[in-house]
Formats: C-alpha cells, sequence, structure tokens
C-alpha cells in the first residue's frame, strides 16, 4: 500500500480543512482482505492500541487460530506490522499495530490541485491537524504551500565573534526550539533551515523570507531591519560603533529597558515586497528566550491582537514564576 494524505474539512468549520495518512491501494483485492467482517474488527481494535493475536482473541471473543488467519491476511495486505516484540513464558508475543488511520482503493487517474475559496488571498492555507489555526496563520507567509515545506530560512547569530560588535550569539540555541515547533505543521525541507547570520550576508539572501532570531548586538540580520520595525532597537552611535538601550515602540512612545524583554515582529520584507521577515529578539539572550517561548508555548496570548495583517509587532517580558532561574511565564505588553 502507498501512504498518502486525506484532506477533509473539519465538521464544525467547514473554512478548516485537516490531514490525516491513509494508506491507498489499486488492488481491489487488498482492500477485500480488509473489508472482511472480523478482519475489520480487529483493525478497529488495533486503532486503540497495539496487541497480540492471543490478546486479540480473548478481546474479541474468538479462537486464537482464527485471529491469527486474519492477521496474516490484514499483514499481507500492509493494513498491520509488527510494531514490537516481547517475551511471554518463553515464547515471543508479537504486537501489531495498524499502519494508518484510513485506507481507500484509488482508481488511476489525474491529481487536482485544491484551491482557496478566499479570492482575495494568494496563499493557500492547509492546516493540520492538532496545529490551531491562527499559529499556523501568523507563520503562513513562510509556507511553500505546493510541498508544505518551510519557505525560507531561519536566520541565528554566529557563535563567533563577528560583526561590528565582535560579539558572541548566546541565543541561536533557542532557534532549535523554534524549528521543532514550526515542524508541526511543516515537512523537512530539502536545505538545512536555519543558517548563521554571517552566512546569509555572504550568499546574499536577504531577498528571502525570513525568520530573525536574536537581537541586533549578535544577529546582523537583525541589526539591518531595525530601521524598518514599527518596535526598534535603541541603538545609540558611540565611538565603539553603537549603544544598546532596549526597545521602544512608535505607536505608544513607551521603552523597554529590562534584559528579559524582547521583540516579536512580522513586516514585508523591505528588500523583496513579496517575502516576510519575521523577528524574534530579545534585549539580552533571555529576552530572545522569552520570545521564542511566547510563540511556542503561550502563542494564544501573544498572538491575541494579531488580525493576518502584513504588519505586526508585540513586546513581550519573560518572568521567572518558579524561582528556578529559569523564565517560565510571560506577559505581552502591545
Amino acid at each position: 500500500m502507498e501512504k498518502k494524505c486525506l484532506l477533509q474539512n473539519n465538521n464544525y468549520n467547514n473554512k478548516k480543512q485537516e490531514i490525516k495518512e491513509i494508506n491507498i491501494t489499486q488492488n481491489p483485492q487488498n482492500l477485500k482482505m480488509i473489508l472482511n467482517n472480523l478482519s475489520w474488527k480487529i483493525l478497529t481494535t488495533l486503532t486503540e492500541k497495539e496487541m497480540y493475536p492471543l490478546e486479540i482473541a480473548r478481546h474479541l471473543n474468538e479462537h486464537e487460530q482464527k485471529i491469527y488467519y486474519h492477521i496474516k491476511k490484514l499483514e499481507k495486505a500492509g493494513a498491520i506490522t509488527i510494531q514490537r516484540k516481547e517475551n511471554k513464558k518463553g515464547a515471543t508475543a508479537k504486537y501489531y499495530k495498524n499502519t494508518a488511520p484510513a485506507f481507500g482503493i484509488e482508481i488511476p487517474t489525474t491529481t487536482t490541485k485544491t484551491q482557496n475559496n478566499n479570492t482575495t488571498q494568494t496563499t493557500q492555507n492547509i492546516y493540520t491537524p492538532n496545529t490551531p489555526e491562527p499559529i499556523q496563520k501568523f507563520f503562513q507567509e513562510f509556507l511553500n504551500n505546493n510541498n508544505n515545506t518551510l519557505d525560507g530560512k531561519i536566520i541565528v547569530g554566529s557563535p563567533q565573534p563577528h560583526g561590528p560588535f565582535k560579539t558572541s550569539a548566546r541565543d541561536g540555541h533557542y532557534a532549535a526550539h523554534l524549528t521543532l515547533f514550526i515542524g508541526q505543521f511543516t515537512q523537512i525541507p530539502n536545505e538545512f533551515a536555519v543558517k548563521l547570520d554571517v552566512d546569509v550576508k555572504a550568499e546574499k539572501e536577504e531577498k528571502n523570507s525570513l525568520i530573525l532570531v536574536g537581537g541586533p548586538g549578535t544577529n546582523l540580520l537583525t541589526q539591518e531591519i531595525n530601521e524598518h520595525l514599527p518596535i526598534k532597537f535603541i541603538m545609540h552611535p558611540s565611538d565603539q560603533g553603537y549603544l544598546f538601550g532596549g526597545l521602544t515602540s512608535e505607536k505608544t512612545g513607551k521603552n523597554y529597558t529590562s534584559d528579559s524583554a524582547g521583540l516579536i515582529a512580522k513586516i514585508k520584507n523591505p528588500w523583496n515586497k513579496n517575502k516576510h521577515i519575521m523577528v524574534i529578539a530579545g534585549n539580552k539572550a533571555v529576552g530572545t528566550k522569552a520570545c521564542v517561548l511566547a510563540l511556542t508555548n503561550f502563542w494564544e496570548k501573544t498572538l491575541q491582537h494579531f488580525n493576518n495583517t502584513d504588519t505586526f509587532a508585540t513586546v513581550i517580558q519573560g518572568f521567572d514564576l518558579d524561582g528556578d532561574g529559569k523564565v517560565d511565564a510571560i506577559e505581552v505588553y502591545e
């Protein structure tokens, strides 16, 4: 059987589409093996949890040899597989599990591309199960709708001394947590998704969609994009280059100087208006961590004012509520 994805409308909201795996066969004989009444009961049972044949026989109140017969047919059809083996009273028990939550037969034909019903949008919204729609909308400009991979790069500061301040980034590893989170609704791309700021500068990739992790002191791209942000990092000229003084908001005029404060922003790429740039950066490394947690762990609170526009910016501050020296909570200030 060939594993594919089944795209379906949510029963409660037809605008939301969900995907689940389905095993497809073009051999009707395989489907015939599955559709036997007892075979179907076995499949339904194995959907709930993995079991070995004797356990299935007891559960269904059927003779063990009859269960073995249907297990072999289902395994041959590719509908179930051995999940693990365990020794029981001197014998090896094989635990079986379904290979997919759905099965079907496909008549060879051409495929049809899906289209978004909302003609005012140029991007195609395909939502995956278990990932809320708002967070996927926030990242939709960074997804390739043809193959559902990340469209662009995640940029972190180099851990080596670099740039005019000769700084070494200490917040780049937070991008790993962010990337794992984005992986819930994207496929793994062919190329590495994360790059160093010095490599992007050298390869002139500024015109792509970019997710910048880290403040202007350690990430050269954040430093370049700062003047275009609605909430900016305060950078005072000095004999040494620049001195950083926190964040300042054009909208409210407020300044945020705490080390654990940071910025989450999304704007159109000033070097390519067809692309976008997202900034996830703190005044210090702890502020960057707070911003990553705000999107991954507290996205509902963080995006409460996000209205699907091209420009979004909010100030995040992290707090250590349990007193273990690590940020575990956030507040949204704008």
